[in-house]
């Protein structure tokens, strides 16, 4: 029942009633001669049996005890909540999910700065237009806008600033000689303040964007860097992001992977019964770049196929290594330099048995490393556990301890007690004595009463002395 509603749950999307309702009765049919193959049970199938089965789960509160609508409620969300974390947890495309994301906002910055930069350019062009013709990246631009602020307080002194942001002295001398004779219109304090805060803005989100392409060749280094090595970071990012993992793109033919990007200029040629678009995202990289006009459908077609390799090593090695991407680069390089100059290339079996016995290497060693790793953080959690028994060990001793001292002096006063009590029974033996008595006459609760209430008369004697001693104090005074 629970493979027939999600079946029909899957079903239940853009298909024709009919087409639904023959799909269903197969599923049906293979689900029930499963049973009845595996558990001996004969099986019935059919619309009653999926609207008993809706039935029961619709009522199914009412027909257990102790089971509310509101539990049974509960217990589905919880369900449902328990199986998209497990989804979200165990998903294989988590690292994939970082790539995808950094390139697209990679790809944004890059818009939005070049945008920005446009209107630094346009709103500091009034005051200094010189400035356009003689720097035109748009980073140093924004900086030198910030630097310079109102050209004519730029003198000499300020030369040395303007070689460390221009890295020139020629065009740091131009700049100085084209503020001195500038066309541009006179600008209110308030009006450089604006533009110095916004071209700030336009630097810092700069200098965000290379730490980001740092972040992306890092992960592009750790998920495929065999494919990064082969067409870059950035290119090879693009790929992934394009075909929604890296799983996907090693599932994709080299066909789909040569015109990944240019989807819309294929249909329009297989709409038009044009010519099929030869390469989509991997134009980007150097080598279709290099290539002959002539060659460039052909070297697209064959980076198309190195690039499926790569993601498909990437993608499915226990230890990814960049060693396939470097012998499959230097390849792609003997294939541009044989339709240049007739070279024949070294043939793909050789270079894949080197690249083998490489990558075999570089594995060991990996795997050495991460052993000393792993021995390292044993030894680190060894440490640990080590030095918390012997700090616990030294908390029970210093408890332990504490307890001794509080037990020492109350047993000291128990010996003094011990100490005055037979003191006072050879007194009252020695008393007896003298009275001609014997000491065995009296019990031992006799003579501890009898010792007691001497102790008593004599507290009391010094007690009077004590106040007799005061009274006369008193008096003289």
């Amino acid at each position: 029942g629970i493979v027939h509603e999600d079946l029909r749950l899957l079903l239940e999307t853009s298909m024709p009633a009919k087409k639904k309702k023959a799909l269903l009765g197969v599923a049906d049919a293979k689900i029930g001669a499963a049973i009845l193959e595996e558990l001996g049970y004969q099986c019935q199938t059919g619309g009653v049996v999926a609207e008993i089965l809706r039935g029961i789960r619709l009522h199914f509160h009412a027909l257990v005890k102790g089971l509310t609508a509101q539990s049974a409620s509960k217990a589905q969300l919880g369900l449902g909540h328990s199986y998209s974390r497990a989804k979200v947890k165990f998903n294989v495309n988590r690292v994939d999910n970082m790539i995808i994301q950094s390139i697209s906002l990679l790809d944004q910055l890059d818009k939005d700065i070049n945008t920005f930069s446009m209107r630094v350019r346009e709103w500091y062009g009034y005051h200094f237009p010189e400035l356009i013709k003689i720097v035109s990246e748009n980073y140093t631009y924004c900086r030198l806008a910030k630097f310079i602020g109102n050209r004519k307080e730029l003198s000499e002194e300020s030369l040395e600033g303007l070689e460390e942001i221009v890295m020139d002295s020629a065009k740091a001398q131009a700049i100085l000689e084209a503020s001195r004779s500038s066309m541009g219109m006179d600008i209110s304090p308030l009006d450089l303040i604006n533009i110095e805060s916004f071209s700030s803005r336009v630097i810092s989100l700069s200098e965000y964007r290379k730490g980001l392409q740092e972040y992306l060749r890092s992960k592009m280094s750790q998920v495929a860097p065999s494919l990064s090595a082969l067409i870059g970071e950035v290119v090879g990012a693009r790929l992934i992001s394009h075909a929604g993992s890296l799983t996907n793109l090693a599932k994709y033919p080299a066909s789909t992977v040569q015109i990944l990007g240019a989807e819309k200029a294929l249909f329009r040629a297989l709409k038009t019964r044009g010519n099929t678009p030869k390469y989509g995202l991997i134009f980007h990289s150097t080598f279709i770049g290099r290539a002959a006009a002539k060659n460039k459908g052909r070297i697209s077609r064959y980076l198309a196929n190195k690039c499926t390799i790569a993601s498909r090593i990437d993608c499915f090695s226990e230890v990814p290594t960049s060693v396939f991407g470097d012998k499959l680069r230097e390849q792609v390089e003997e294939r541009l330099a044989f339709y240049e100059t007739g070279e024949p290339p070294r043939k793909n079996l050789e270079v894949m048995k080197e690249a083998v016995v490489e990558a075999s290497e570089v594995v060991a060693e990996v795997k050495r490393k991460q052993e000393k790793k792993e021995k390292k953080k044993k030894k680190r959690e060894k440490r640990r556990l080590e030095a918390l028994a012997a700090a616990a060990e030294e908390a029970e001793n210093s408890v332990l301890e504490t307890q001794e001292n509080d037990i020492e002096p109350k047993k000291k006063k128990k010996k003094k007690k011990q100490q005055q009590e037979a003191e006072s029974e050879q007194e009252a033996a020695s008393e007896l004595e003298e009275n001609g008595l014997e000491e065995e006459a009296l019990p031992k609760k006799k003579r501890k009463l009898i010792v007691e209430a001497d102790q008593e008369e004599e507290e009391k004697k010094k007690k009077k002395k004590k106040k007799k001693e005061k009274a006369r104090d008193s008096e003289e005074d």
